[in-house]
């Protein structure tokens, strides 16, 4: 066999051989035939004519993201950077559109962002911003939307993933919020204090309520063992004035041991001796006797004032009537 033959069906494997290619998954090979689109080829194993058809570019299908970052001003003139986040994709059926009349789409969809976003952000003031960061991202997707489907082009989604005021601005925000925090804590603080005040108070007074009580059933209770004791005592023949020294007596060397008894106590009991309490008595008893004796003088100071009262009427009534005839 000859060396051109052996050229011949070289060169003929060759042509054979580049008349297959095969496309990825979600890629789109674009197909031109003499400089002039001829098809567009999907994933697979895929044939084309031998040196009249030629691969002019493939296109990815899949979703793909682009970070915008972009420098504004809001309403209150604060300078915020806004980074916005564009998912998107080539549609299958308009392959042709993308490939051919738009030829840097990065670049398209950045103006667009950085148009839309500089419209929006001036109407609003920071805190705005940041509570209605979704409905820029809605403006930004809409516009894009309208701009880009006709180079075959779907948004899929946009999101502000960052917002970011200047330096000096967000150290004056982190100032605000701690003075406001600061403010909440001490209204809390003041509010328990007051709680705790109240509440100390209402038990203060509850306890003295109690306390009182429990003095006077105490006293009730004296008082009635004190009755019981005279009754007893009178029964066996002890005058009341007796009784009464003795009980008095009894309470007194009583209080006396339940003071020696506390080895810790400082109290002085003054005076200290057994005539003591019979001369307490014996003052009681008269301070007693000399208040019914003024009572009683009072009172007939009283009748008979009254009794001079009704003669002066009825003497001053005959008169009246001598008068009359």
């Amino acid at each position: 066999m000859s060396p051109f033959v052996i050229v011949l069906l070289v060169l003929g494997l060759f042509i054979f051989l580049s008349s297959f290619f095969t496309v990825k998954q979600q890629t789109a090979a674009v197909i031109e035939r003499f400089g002039k689109y001829a098809s567009t080829r999907t994933s697979g194993l895929q044939l084309k004519v031998p040196v009249v058809d030629r691969i002019a570019g493939k296109v990815n299908l899949k979703i793909q993201q682009l970070d915008v970052i972009i420098e504004t001003k809001t309403k209150d003139n604060v300078f915020v950077k806004l980074k916005v986040s564009v998912q998107f994709k080539v549609l299958q059926e308009k392959v042709y559109e993308a490939f051919y009349k738009l030829e840097y789409p990065h670049d398209q969809i950045t103006s667009y962002v950085f148009d839309v976003v500089r419209a929006e952000v001036p109407k609003l003031k920071l805190d705005d911003v940041f509570e209605r960061k979704d409905d820029i991202a809605i403006a930004v997707k809409r516009e894009l939307n309208e701009a880009m489907s006709a180079y075959g082009y779907d948004i899929i989604n946009t999101l502000i993933t960052d917002i970011d005021p200047d330096i000096q601005v967000k150290n004056a925000m982190n100032r605000i919020n701690a003075a406001d925090r600061e403010k909440t804590a001490a209204e809390y603080e003041a509010e328990a204090g007051r709680i705790r005040i109240v509440a100390k108070a209402k038990a203060e007074a509850e306890s003295k309520r109690l306390q009182g009580q429990g003095i006077a059933d105490q006293r009730r209770e004296i008082a009635r063992g004190l009755v019981e004791s005279v009754d007893v005592l009178n029964r066996v023949g002890i005058n009341s004035q007796e009784a009464s020294a003795l009980i008095v007596v009894t309470q007194h060397y009583d209080t006396l041991q339940a003071i020696g008894a506390d080895a810790n106590s400082n109290l002085i009991l003054l005076p200290n001796s057994p005539q003591a309490g019979s001369e307490m008595l014996n003052n009681m008893v008269a301070s007693f006797t000399a208040s019914n004796q003024v009572g009683e003088a009072m009172k007939k100071a009283n009748s008979n004032k009254r009794v001079e009262t009704g003669k002066k009427d009825i003497f001053g009534g005959i008169e009246e009537n001598k008068n009359d005839e």
